[in-house]
């Protein structure tokens, strides 16, 4: 009894400090090491420019008045800028007599060395703000909406970007326009790392958006390699994913990829409202079967409106030179190229028929298939950027061409296939025997697929394939063939020949007992000479043809001349 509860202590003990090493942590106000926020707010940036000159509107949001940020000018190219701020502000600016400011008298008041500045009373509101400006100096180059700035740089670089010169307004990351260098005091994030670390290489990043936050579109930028992302965020969020690198991706709410050619929706794979850092963290550990994660931050951010989107970093931040043009696509872009058939965010598919299991001998767009012989098919896809996307066959249908199409479900057997050889396609192999009563031959072959990344999965779209299919073809039976030898076929010659020599005996003595050709009439009748030849045959008679002299003659012409003498 003594040894089984020092057992059992031993075991509780075991059960406290399993339980006890779960790694979780404490969010705290602080600069995250893996992660960075941007808000995508209202902005444009065009190909605007006028005799050299630029035209630059920022907009400035900060969420209590008095506040002061410092303008610098130092290496502007010639422009006109103009500051709009809801809020009554202070700016620090330098002198650069390439730069003209147009202010309201109130709330902006500037401080510096500045003196090409002129205050106007212009529109507040962007809309009417962008067609003032339109109006007054032809157009606009950049519309810049910022959340607490703190300061910000205007470079030497041309302010314009390639593509229209109209300003319209929409969502953007104003950290990616070039010729400006941000900085801005937020301190929307939280986040922790615990202090067991991971050895397998594998890391875990947990991205949390607390319910109390108005966030429900979130672009995300993963810039590294082999690892793993658990998103969570309130219902109703979605998380746009661009140029992803990632190993795995979990979350509650919908997922989209995109790519510089290819959008893929993903729906929200298991539900999760509670939003405890803590609980958070054990329901990423478990969906994952991890013992440790890398990192977790807690996004509490206000926005203007529910319309407003988030801008998340994952790795190293981000320049706009290191942005591809589709990684400021919001859920409302779609920068997409369509290259199929099917729905425009689904790659494209091919279908390619073998003849043999190996997969070695394909079939000819114009070849013929055997109703009882198996076909192997092998479904072919692309990549979604770096994320590659496995195929999934869920029905194939056959369908029959004609004025009365039938259509019939077709069985098929999964081919295995390694994943370095079937990285992008799945084979499987089916027949037509079922087919064999129906009259048509020609059928459109039809396979929906689905794609899978790890154990999410989508909606893949059809790809089609016709062929022609032919009943077997019925071999008579065969016959047992006999060997003659030498002796055999020497008898059956010598057979003939006595068989025939006996029938041409048998045929003469007839010609001479009856004076006819029997059985030779066609022949005889065209030979000349013939003494009946030309004449209608007539029922046999016992008198003799007449004899060929002239007397005959003779008589035979008075008889046709005189009538009338004859018959007496």
């Amino acid at each position: 009894m003594k040894g089984f509860m020092t057992w059992l202590a031993v075991l509780l003990c075991i059960t406290v400090a399993t339980s006890a090493s779960t790694p979780t942590c404490e969010p705290k106000n602080e600069d995250s090491q893996s992660m960075y926020v941007r808000e995508m707010l209202t902005g444009c940036w065009t190909s605007f420019v006028k005799d050299e000159v630029e035209v630059h509107i920022l907009n400035l949001n900060y969420d209590m008045d008095g506040k002061m940020f410092s303008l610098n000018l130092d290496h502007a190219r010639p422009m006109i800028l103009i500051l709009t701020s809801s809020r009554k502000i202070y700016v620090g600016i330098n002198n650069n007599r390439n730069v003209e400011i147009y202010v309201k008298n109130s709330p902006i008041k500037l401080f510096g060395n500045q003196k090409n500045h002129t205050i106007e009373d212009f529109p507040t509101q962007n809309e009417e703000l962008v067609k003032w400006a339109e109006q007054k100096f032809g157009g606009v180059t950049s519309f810049t909406t910022v959340r607490n700035l703190k300061n910000i740089t205007f470079s030497e670089a041309r302010g314009t970007k390639p593509g229209p010169s109209k300003c319209k307004l929409e969502n953007e990351d104003a950290f990616l326009k070039h010729f400006v260098v941000i900085r801005t005091d937020e301190s929307s994030l939280k986040s922790c790392t615990p202090k067991q670390q991971s050895s397998s290489g594998d890391e875990l990043h947990i991205i949390n958006i607390q319910e109390s936050s108005s966030i429900r579109n979130v672009s995300l930028h993963v810039n590294m390699t082999n690892t793993r992302v658990f998103l969570r965020g309130p219902q109703g969020t979605t998380w746009t994913v661009v140029n992803p690198q990632f190993a795995m991706l979990l979350s509650n709410n919908d997922i989209i990829l995109v790519t510089e050619t290819i959008r893929h929706d993903f729906k929200a794979q298991y539900t999760l409202n509670n939003d405890s850092a803590v609980d958070v963290q054990k329901v990423a550990l478990d969906h994952f079967k991890a013992n440790v994660f890398t990192s977790y931050t807690e996004v509490s951010q206000d926005t203007e409106n529910n319309k407003s989107v988030i801008s998340l970093i994952l790795g190293q931040a981000l320049n706009a030179s290191e942005i591809t043009p589709s990684a400021t696509a919001t859920p409302r872009q779609k920068p997409l190229i369509p290259m199929t058939t099917n729905p425009p965010h689904l790659m494209p598919l091919v279908m390619q028929l073998f003849t043999s299991p190996d997969f070695r001998l394909p079939l000819d767009l114009n070849a013929k298939v055997q109703s009882d012989k198996r076909i192997y098919a092998e479904i072919s896809g692309s990549a979604l950027g770096d994320i590659v996307l496995s195929l999934k066959v869920i029905t194939c249908l056959a369908r029959s061409k004609g004025s009365c199409p039938v259509v019939k479900e077709l069985p098929f057997i999964p081919e295995a296939c390694t994943s370095k050889t079937c990285s992008t396609s799945t084979r499987l192999s089916f027949s037509f025997d079922q087919i064999q009563e129906l009259t048509s031959t020609t059928w459109d072959l039809e396979c929906s697929v689905e794609f899978c990344y790890f154990e999410i999965c989508g909606s893949g779209g059809r790809v089609r394939r016709s062929l022609e299919v032919t009943q077997p073809c019925l071999q008579p039976p065969t016959q047992p063939c006999i060997d003659f030898g030498l002796s055999g076929v020497l008898g059956i010659a010598f057979g003939g020949f006595l068989i025939g020599v006996l029938l041409i005996g048998a045929l003469w003595i007839i010609k001479i007992k009856t004076g006819y050709p029997t059985g030779l009439d066609s022949t005889a009748a065209s030979i000349p000479g013939c003494p009946c030849s030309g004449v209608k045959r007539q029922p046999v008679s016992t008198n003799p043809c007449p004899s060929e002299n002239s007397s005959a003659n003779a008589s035979i012409g008075s008889t046709k001349s005189t009538p009338t003498s004859s018959m007496a």
